[in-house]
């Protein structure tokens, strides 16, 4: 996600206690993983159906959410999103190597406008597919199990996910991740390539969304 601005970004709390070990965080939130690209980016690459990614931020979020998502090689870090006009957003940035994610659904907000875009895809037997997925997030809910965590490493010498923050900051990485029942709200994602396997889009009057919080 080229959005993503390394500058001045935001230290996260997070445990300093370096742990490696397999983890289980339930009701997961602010911290790890991806989702889809925005609608306008989506639809241009609708025709072979791997849509490569460059945005800047609109300062609206969106929201995603999956059945399953899986990942391998995974980092995060705090940073910040910055839109058109300067403004300087705080976001939790996840990077994931490569990612499947099944019964994806997102949908997009427009404002001033009585409807919404809803996008689906993954709900068969071919998931989404995803490589070199970084979102800026400002909160996520799931059931997140990572194999190999080390958490508190210095956000600028993460290895695993492909991504890094700023010296000092603190950042966590992952051999893997996986997320149950995922739920997203996120201001941007880029993906390397973004394959949307039984894609389907539709515009909502009635205001539909993927998920009501």
């Amino acid at each position: 996600m080229g959005a993503a601005c390394s500058a001045k970004a935001p230290r996260i709390e997070e445990d300093s206690v370096r742990k490696r070990t397999r983890t289980r965080w339930r009701r997961f939130a602010v911290a790890a993983v991806p989702a889809t690209a925005v609608t306008a980016v989506v639809m241009a690459g609708i025709a072979n159906g791997a849509v490569p990614v460059a945005l800047n931020v609109s300062g609206q979020t969106f929201k995603v959410s999956a059945d399953r998502l899986v990942g391998d090689g995974f980092d995060q870090y705090g940073s910040m999103v910055v839109t058109a006009e300067g403004e300087e957003i705080p976001v939790a940035v996840s990077d994931i190597k490569s990612a499947e994610l099944t019964n994806l659904c997102q949908s997009v907000p427009t404002p001033g406008l009585p409807f919404t875009l809803v996008i689906r895809a993954g709900g068969g037997d071919e998931p989404v597919e995803a490589t070199n997925l970084t979102i800026g997030m400002n909160e996520l809910r799931g059931d997140a199990t990572f194999e190999n965590i080390d958490i508190g490493v210095d956000a600028s010498q993460l290895t695993k996910g492909g991504g890094s923050g700023r010296p000092g900051d603190i950042g966590q990485e992952a051999d893997s991740v996986r997320i149950e029942n995922l739920q997203q709200k996120a201001y941007s994602t880029h993906a390397g390539t973004f394959t949307l396997n039984g894609l389907s889009m539709k515009v909502s009057l009635s205001g539909e969304e993927c998920f009501d919080w």
